[in-house]
């Protein structure tokens, strides 16, 4: 009896320590994990009526310094924020978070079982008055976020910025009932100097009206940007008898069509060119481009009295001052009713307009027709500039008007600022001979979500040539495949 009660008592021991064995590894894999960082604040909202306090992983919000909401006990609090997050202009209590299972009280229909495991939440809360109200609770998030932040702007542009383990950043947006997660990096493509001389408007006119050929061989590049860019060196016209050559250049109307068709978004105007056509020239263009939706800059027309000298566009909540510059027009005076038509480099307007331009966005970005044509270096002109436009902590500059390559380089100023240079990309499309003139390239640069916030992340030269066909026909092809910077 003795020896079967010891062995009664050794398999109640296995089978005991074998439980106690499987609810440690039970506890171990339901545990929170070890990389969250816990933050401890205390905060009050923007109106100054709320303070939100976080300890101990958990949140109390004091009204008039009596507390009148506390998160829920079943819930570990990680991060809590306060912003418009539904762009309505009152704030929201957002709550980074943990609790035990994937849904709220009300679980969907389908789940029979809740899961036991810890998973990671956003709590949305309205404040109303002197008390807190949910507003969504559906917040499972389907993947691991160590920080969250407001990228601090004022609505319509809230993001919420989710750090991930591995270091990777995502952007979240507030879509009508819910956060939608989007693309977080923004490429731009800058395309050089559209020149349509003569043979090849020609040939598109008797061959291909379209003019779809232009633009045939680099639509992937195109299609695979957030932002397109392309300098129209010369007017446009609709009139045949105002088609024109160097040294006087009309193009006609069908190529800013195939620009459109191609789905540039911004076209660059400032040229040397850009009165070769006089105020109806220039008029025409920008409103052609501008009746199509693509933003036209370095221009203005006759009916635009204020001086305009950078454009704001936007994606993905990030605000990109875009401004285009020409050192002159040929010599052709700007009409003196007309002063604000053509864009020129002026030392005093442009400190003015980098700085306005500065203070409402977060990226500048300036198109810049300057130096010495056919000349492969930059010259002191584009020096002197490039030497402004760093102190002013522009961001990128593209270049154009020496139809043909010139080196790009990063640039850091005393304050540690960065700025990309591109001092020329060369011609797009042109029938001009000489060899250097027949090479241009695509700038390309991707602004990407860090865990600093957005910042230029990849930058490089795409190459690309001027082919000539038998019959009349001038394409542009890619010479290499996108790789790394060079």
């Amino acid at each position: 009896m003795i020896c079967g009660s010891k062995k009664i008592f050794m398999a109640l021991a296995v089978v005991s320590a074998v439980i106690f064995v499987l609810w440690g590894i039970k506890l171990f894999l339901t545990e929170i994990p070890l990389w969250v960082r816990w933050e401890e604040n205390t905060f009050m909202d923007k109106s100054g009526n709320y303070e939100i306090a976080l300890h101990h992983k958990k949140v109390c919000v004091k009204y008039d310094k009596s507390v009148i909401w506390s998160s829920p006990k079943e819930v570990k609090v990680q991060k809590v924020l306060s912003c418009d997050i539904d762009n309505d202009e009152m704030e929201e209590l957002v709550l980074l978070c943990w609790k035990i299972g994937r849904f709220g009280k009300h679980k969907p229909f389908w789940v029979a079982d809740e899961e036991d495991t810890w998973s990671q939440h956003l709590f949305v809360y309205e404040y109303e008055a002197e008390r807190i109200r949910p507003k969504w609770m559906s917040s499972y998030l389907g993947q691991d976020i160590v920080d969250m932040k407001s990228n601090g702007q004022e609505a319509p542009y809230i993001r919420l910025w989710m750090q991930e383990p591995e270091g990777t950043m995502s952007s979240w947006f507030w879509d009508s009932w819910g956060f939608q997660r989007e693309e977080n990096n923004i490429s731009f493509c800058v395309f050089g100097d559209v020149l349509a001389h003569k043979p090849i408007y020609n040939y598109g006119l008797q061959k291909e009206p379209s003019f779809g050929f232009l633009f045939e061989n680099v639509q992937e590049i195109l299609d695979d940007s957030t932002v397109s860019i392309i300098n129209q060196e010369t007017p446009l016209t609709d009139n045949p008898a105002m088609y024109g050559d160097f040294p006087r250049f009309g193009t006609p109307v069908q190529v800013g069509q195939a620009i459109v068709d191609a789905g540039f978004d911004i076209v660059t105007c400032a040229t040397n060119h850009a009165l070769d056509r006089g105020v109806e020239g220039v008029d025409f263009t920008k409103k052609f481009f501008e009746s199509n939706d693509i933003k036209c800059l370095g221009i203005q027309t006759s009916e635009e009295a204020t001086r305009n000298l950078y454009t704001i566009i936007r994606r993905n909540g990030v605000r990109f001052a875009l401004l285009n510059f020409t050192y002159g027009t040929n010599g052709i005076s700007i009409p003196k009713s007309f002063p604000n038509m053509v864009h020129l480099f002026s030392e005093k307007e442009v400190h003015n307009a980098l700085e306005q331009a500065r203070s409402v966005a977060d990226f500048v970005i300036v198109f810049a027709h300057w130096g010495t044509e056919y000349a492969q270096k930059p010259d002191a002109f584009q020096k002197m500039w490039t030497q402004i436009f760093l102190e002013c902590e522009v961001d990128v500059v593209v270049g154009t008007h020496p139809h043909c390559l010139q080196p790009y380089e990063l640039l850091v100023n005393d304050n540690g600022h960065q700025m990309l240079v591109y001092y020329s990309i060369g011609n797009y499309i042109s029938a001009q001979s000489e060899k250097s003139c027949v090479k241009g390239g695509v700038a390309q640069f991707t602004i990407g979500l860090t865990p600093d916030g957005y910042q230029l992340t990849e930058y490089m030269l795409q190459p690309l040539a001027i082919t000539w066909h038998e019959g009349g026909k001038y394409t542009v092809e890619c010479l290499i495949e996108k790789g790394n910077n060079e």
